[in-house]
């Protein structure tokens, strides 16, 4: 009976990556402009979820598994500088918070997304860039601030956006019950992640 339970949870588990997979690949083709891009932007994302998911583990004293937001959000943005991109230009300041499983990994492809951006038009393009991640947290919910500074002129978007912006309103709504907002100034763009406490801990 416990092998049929364990191999029943695989099962699951399974068939939500190949869900997700299947999503991903869907959303990179629309956005890439060649098989090259594509390739490299799904491998990216694919990888960053993979990252998320070796850092999820039991917490002591929570139920469940979990991974710790401070450590999530180092090792999801630690590639970027084995690209060059920065060099101490990160700062992560965030309160010992379990981030849970299913969270971790939506959390993961919200992070890729965002630097990523930064990447190509924002504060990690530029060699004075910098990059600030801070977590507020008032009853029953959570906020994560990622605020870019030193990016070129960048002008705030214009119209529905494009299919990342999609997949990240839709990560953060479906998936962890709450929204995202953006803050664009002549300094850089201020980024918010608005979560519930209940949807980031499972």
């Amino acid at each position: 009976e416990g092998h049929e339970l364990l191999a029943g949870e695989m099962s699951h588990r399974v068939k939500n990556l190949l869900a997700i997979a299947s999503g991903l690949t869907a959303i990179t083709s629309r956005s890439a402009k060649t098989t090259a891009d594509m390739a490299k932007e799904l491998t990216h994302r694919l990888t960053a979820l993979g990252r998320a998911h070796d850092l999820v583990r039991p917490l002591p004293g929570q139920g469940g598994k979990a991974a710790l937001l401070g450590d999530l959000l180092t090792v999801l943005l630690a590639p970027y500088d084995d690209l060059g991109a920065f060099s101490g230009r990160v700062r992560v300041s965030v309160p010992r918070m379990g981030v849970g499983e299913q969270a971790a990994t939506t959390l993961a492809l919200v992070v890729h997304e965002l630097a990523t951006n930064s990447l190509k038009y924002g504060a990690l393009s530029s060699p004075t860039g910098t990059l600030d991640i801070a977590c507020a947290t008032q009853d029953a919910e959570v906020a994560v601030v990622w605020t870019e500074r030193g990016r070129p002129p960048v002008a705030a978007p214009t119209g529905g956006g494009g299919y990342g912006s999609k997949l990240l309103n839709r990560a953060m709504t479906i998936q962890l019950g709450g929204s995202i907002s953006c803050d664009w100034s002549a300094e850089g763009v201020i980024v918010t992640l608005h979560m519930t406490k209940d949807r980031l801990t499972h």
